[in-house]
């Protein structure tokens, strides 16, 4: 069974990316577009990782980190924020919110890929 991935990025451009990268590698994903959603997402369906940009419409990826993890059914999904925020303190902030992991865009495929397989296995 294919493991799922839940993307929570507002720019199609992205996640058309993002769509290309994982279902190469045979994860199963789920695109939402904003904060709230993601959340959403999150609790409706049995995610395995997801990847989480920080600049969202309705709620950051913050909020919508702090939230997932705070659920108990959601708290031990793994979240990997995917974000241009790259200034001094973002990473610390990202981990801070929930985040287990921090990649700056623009990213490299493979490190990107590598950081999801070692936590998916």
């Amino acid at each position: 069974m294919s493991k799922k991935i839940l993307v929570v990025e507002d720019q199609e451009d992205n996640r058309r990316i993002l769509r290309d990268l994982l279902t190469s590698r045979g994860y199963e994903i789920i695109e939402v577009t904003d904060g709230l959603a993601g959340i959403e997402a999150a609790k409706n369906e049995r995610i395995d990782l997801i990847l989480m940009d920080i600049q969202l419409p309705t709620i950051d990826g913050y909020e919508a980190t702090r939230r997932i993890k705070s659920e108990p059914e959601t708290a031990g999904v793994t979240i990997i924020a995917v974000t241009s925020y790259a200034l001094s303190g973002d990473k610390q902030k990202a981990l801070e919110a929930g985040c287990d992991d921090y990649v700056a865009k623009p990213y490299s495929p493979r490190e990107l890929l590598a950081k999801i397989e070692q936590y998916l296995g």
